[in-house]
């Protein structure tokens, strides 16, 4: 497989019950800047594991907190 066909992987990702934040690395002129996605895990029935953008009232803590941790990942890492 050649390098421009690798899917590109996230730096880390952060997990809080179902929620997730992954953060993904850009290079730019200027350096490296970070970029966050957030999704929620589930598994319909006798399916594998699927991810989606949308969120329940019950997940915004877990949102909440992955957030966070997201926040402080990227003061540690990007100098800010």
């Amino acid at each position: 497989m050649a390098p421009q066909d690798k899917k590109p992987k996230p730096v880390t990702t952060l997990r809080c019950s179902s929620i997730k934040a992954s953060i993904w690395k850009n290079e730019g002129m200027k350096g490296p800047s970070y970029n966050v996605t957030v999704a929620r895990s589930y598994k319909p029935s006798d399916e594998s594991l699927k991810d989606t953008e949308s969120f329940g009232l019950a997940d915004l803590d877990a949102l909440v907190a992955v957030a966070q941790q997201a926040k402080l990942w990227g003061t540690e890492w990007s100098g800010c």
